[in-house]
Parts: structure tokens; C-alpha cells; sequence
């Protein structure tokens, strides 16, 4: 397929109450690995592609390094790639946008764009992020790509009291359909657990909602019937595996080092 067919392929996988399901990579052995057991499209994690090559989320690893990454997993699969790519490393619309053009020369037909003030505490105004949105979808277009920019709210993951999180919905889909009118594809909102309020979210937003699970979080039957159109598994695949790995060497080293 070329470059536009998998993005338009990628954007029809995510249907209201049938979620296109993605078990987030870090690499080109974590894509051909989880393309083999089925997967439909692939979608990097941040915190896992930092991680795996020795650095923290939060734009740690270098951007050169994160667009090599993402062509190194294009040549090992043919599936859809969209990246976790944070805040597009610039606070700046244009930048951003310029930045992102970078992993649509790799071949990546979608990306994760969150709200949050990347290594700092606050949220991005609604306004502030809808311009920065605005000029990604205005670049993709005059590159003939029709990106599937996942605009990520970074609301409820800023608030780890979960009882507070229905004081939240109301912004949470103002952002959305905000979103939406600057041109994203799907919104994103990690760290919302809570089925009842997923589902008034799915009612309310114009785009199709991504919900990651965690421990904790409702099963993926649950989040269909709330009508989520995507789930992602963030870190958690990642984090598994370094798990056991860990576990694994200390078997042999018997837990000391030796």
C-alpha cells in the first residue's frame, strides 16, 4: 500500500464500539513480533521507545534517534505506524508541524499530540493547542498525507484523585470538539477509567475516543459497549517484558549481581 492508502486504512479501523486494538512497540523486533500475532496497525508508546534505548519519556530521546526508530519498524513491517510523538518537540505551531513532516518522510501515517506542557506541570490552553494542531493537519495536507493526528488530553492523567475525574468531563469534551475543529482525528484520553465516564465522553465527542488500559481499567468488551474506538496499552507491554526479563536474570545471577 502506499503511504496514503495505509493511513486511510488505518483511520477506517477506528469504528465506535468495535476499537481498532493496538499493543503498543518500541522497535522494530517489538513490531514484527506483535504484527505476527495479528495485529492490524502498529503504535509506538513513548515511554517505551524512550526506555528501550536508554532514555526517560518526556522527549528525552533525541528526535533524529525517534525518526530513525520509526523507519527502522517500517522496514520490518508493512503494517500502519502511528507514533507517539508527545508534543511534537516545540511549543511552537510551525516548529512542531516541521518536526512532524520528518516522521511523514519516514513513512508514519499517525501520530499521538498531547495537551500537557511537555517537562512542565500545566496544560496547554484550549486555544494555544488548537493553533498547534491546526498547523500539523495544514502541513500534512500539503504533503497529500492524511495524517491521523490523535490529539491526546493529558486532564485526567494531571489528576491522580479518580474521584475527581467527573469534574473533568465537561473540559475533556470542549477539548474535543475544539480539537476536532482544528483538524485531529481521534481524541485521547489516558488515565479515564471509569466506564460511565467514558461512555458520556464517547457520546459528547465528535472524534473517535482512545482509552489506554491499565491495571485497573475496564475490559476491552466494557470500553466497546461504552463506545471507545481505540485502545492502547501504553508502557504496560513494555514494562511486562523488562519484568520478566529482570526476573529471568536474576535466576541466573541469583539476585545479586554475581
Amino acid at each position: 500500500m502506499t503511504q496514503e492508502e495505509r493511513a486511510l486504512a488505518f483511520a477506517a479501523l477506528h469504528r465506535k464500539g468495535d476499537p481498532v486494538i493496538l499493543y503498543n512497540i518500541w522497535d522494530a523486533g517489538s513490531a514484527r513480533c506483535v504484527a505476527e500475532a495479528g495485529a492490524k496497525a502498529l503504535a509506538t508508546g513513548s515511554w517505551s521507545v524512550a526506555a528501550a534505548h536508554g532514555f526517560s519519556d518526556g522527549q528525552k530521546i533525541p528526535l533524529p534517534l525517534l525518526v530513525e526508530v520509526a523507519r527502522e519498524i517500517l522496514a520490518a513491517s508493512d503494517l500502519p505506524l502511528s507514533v507517539d510523538f508527545e508534543g511534537a518537540y516545540s511549543e511552537d505551531p510551525a516548529q512542531g508541524a516541521a518536526n512532524v513532516a520528518q516522521l511523514i518522510d519516514a513513512g508514519v501515517i499517525g501520530i499521538n499530540f498531547e495537551d500537557q506542557v511537555v517537562g512542565k506541570s500545566g496544560i496547554h490552553p484550549t486555544d494555544r493547542q488548537v493553533a498547534r494542531i491546526r498547523a500539523i493537519r495544514e502541513m500534512a495536507e500539503r504533503q497529500s498525507v492524511p495524517l491521523f493526528i490523535n490529539a491526546r488530553t493529558d486532564l485526567f492523567l494531571k489528576e491522580s484523585d479518580e474521584t475527581r475525574h467527573q469534574d473533568l468531563i465537561d473540559e475533556a469534551i470542549a477539548r474535543a470538539q475544539a480539537y476536532a475543529g482544528a483538524g485531529a482525528s481521534g481524541f485521547f484520553a489516558p488515565g479515564l477509567a471509569d466506564a460511565d465516564l467514558i461512555g458520556r465522553l464517547c457520546a459528547a465527542s465528535p472524534l473517535p475516543v482512545n482509552v489506554m488500559m491499565k491495571p485497573g481499567a475496564p475490559d476491552v468488551s466494557t470500553l466497546a459497549a461504552a463506545g471507545v474506538g481505540r485502545i492502547s496499552y501504553g508502557p504496560f507491554p513494555y514494562r511486562a517484558m523488562i519484568a520478566w526479563l529482570r526476573g529471568e536474570a536474576e535466576k541466573v545471577y541469583g539476585g545479586g549481581g554475581k
